[in-house]
């Protein structure tokens, strides 16, 4: 039969509109489908927003270090109000620009929620359009856990867009979006608790990453409560709020922000009316080819549950794109050696395997670490510390694993990444000279190794 659209993508975020881009690059006829914003999660309530957060929150400290090299400033003053306006218009302008490079590439935009009717069909605004192929793109939606009170709490959706700089704030979680937000508001000024319900927050990073931020974040006077889980909410009349813990303590703030985990946005899409398959956490379930159980229907991004980061969703949308409509240019995605980077402040830059992923793995493994205080710190107060450490295969010489904790660590690993994904060795280091005087050169320094 003859479709409307070869392609159909549902979700204009990253991945969503890469996809729609390159396919309408490739010749084929595509639509898009986004019932909110432009851009995603990333553009709109994620990394972009929340980067600008982080570089507002990192004056405090910049102005603070000033004095050692000689300034004198005044007292400095924080306005919120005109951060997030600034931020908004920031926004605003990506927006734009997203909407020109679909209408630019000939993809055709349905602003509304689009549902899928059946296998070939999705109905937008009352209109029903049928496609070749569907792929969906819809993203990740913030959750807070279902306890008493919950509706007095904040999401990072919200966050984004308070009238105010809370006074006090409580952040509930332990992954890298928890970490950056409680990072952000201590350094705007606000009296910030960090809650964990685990014994350490990062799990999954490397063990010395963890513990070194752990150290950094409390001589920075940031308040970190691991083993602490909140059992109910309540308002007080002076529109403060009133925590309960599950060990019975209360703590008393004026926000509760929590950053406990996302979900797939799936909500009124009618996979019902295809073969679509979930997983056990109920994630689309996709192929090597990002195919779901329903043939016609493809999934990427952070609605497949797989590696939840936007550069992650580009390649897949590219890879998708060039499978259907440019199959001599195809390539599958690997996910081995995917760099990352969270800006807490200090921020991490990581890539590659941690320590105990490489011993788990089988590797007999060399260590090498260094701990420093930065050239820029030295003619401050600040006892900040950087940490750099290779994981190194003993057998074969191959660094397995790069990770940091300082200024600019994502800058720094980004071209770090490179090197492990052309395979380099400790030797390749070694013999690669600095760039002096950095912190980028301890990287290629490092001699002796620390565990083995």
């Amino acid at each position: 039969m003859a479709y409307d659209f070869d392609l159909y993508v549902i979700g204009a975020g990253s991945g969503g509109v890469r996809s729609a881009r390159f396919a309408a690059g490739f010749g084929a006829k595509v639509a898009v489908a986004e019932s909110r914003y432009l851009g995603g999660t990333c553009v709109n309530v994620g990394c972009v927003p929340k980067k600008l957060l982080v570089y507002g929150a990192h004056f405090a400290e910049d102005f603070e270090q000033s004095a050692g090299f000689g300034w004198s400033l005044g007292e400095a003053d924080f306005d919120w109000a005109t951060l997030i306006a600034n931020k908004d218009r920031e926004i605003n302008r990506l927006n734009g620009i997203y909407r020109n490079l679909l209408l630019n590439s000939g993809v055709t935009l349905h602003e509304g929620h689009a549902r899928l009717i059946d296998p070939h069909q999705v109905e937008v605004n009352g209109q029903r359009y049928t496609a070749r192929h569907i792929l969906i793109a819809t993203g990740g939606w913030p959750q807070i856990p279902n306890i008493p009170g919950r509706e007095h709490a904040i999401s990072s959706n919200e966050a984004f867009f308070l009238k105010e700089l809370p006074k006090r704030i409580l952040v509930v979680g332990g992954g890298y979006i928890a970490v950056e937000f409680a990072g952000i508001f201590h350094g705007l000024g606000a009296d910030t608790k960090l809650l964990y319900r685990g014994e350490l927050f990062l799990r999954g990073f490397d063990g010395a990453v963890r513990k070194h931020l752990q150290e950094e974040l409390t001589k920075r006077g940031l308040d970190l409560q691991f083993n602490a889980d909140i059992e109910r909410i309540e308002k007080q009349a002076d529109g403060s709020l009133k925590v309960t813990l599950k060990d019975s303590r209360e703590l008393a703030t004026d926000c509760v922000f929590y950053a406990t985990g996302r979900r797939p946005m799936l909500d009124n899409l009618g996979l019902e009316n295809t073969g679509v398959k979930l997983d056990k956490r109920g994630f689309i379930e996709v192929d090597e080819q990002y195919q779901s159980a329903e043939p016609s229907i493809l999934a990427i991004g952070d609605v497949i549950g797989r590696v939840q980061l936007t550069p992650v969703a580009l390649a897949e949308g590219m890879a998708v794109a060039r499978r259907l409509f440019k199959p001599e240019q195809y390539r599958p995605v690997d996910y081995n050696m995917i760099p990352t980077a969270v800006f807490s402040l200090p921020n991490i830059g990581t890539v590659g395997l941690t320590e105990e992923q490489a011993r788990e793995a089988g590797h007999k493994v060399q260590i090498f670490e260094s701990r420093f205080r930065p050239m820029k710190l030295t003619l401050t107060e600040c006892q900040e510390r950087t940490l750099m450490k290779l994981v190194v295969d003993a057998e074969t010489d191959k660094v397995l694993g790069c990770h940091m904790v300082g200024p600019d660590a994502g800058e720094i690993v980004q071209g770090l990444a490179i090197a492990l994904k052309a395979g380099a060795t400790k030797r390749d280091f070694d013999e690669t000279i600095g760039v002096h005087p950095t912190a980028a050169e301890e990287f290629v320094t490092m001699r002796t190794p620390v565990a083995g």
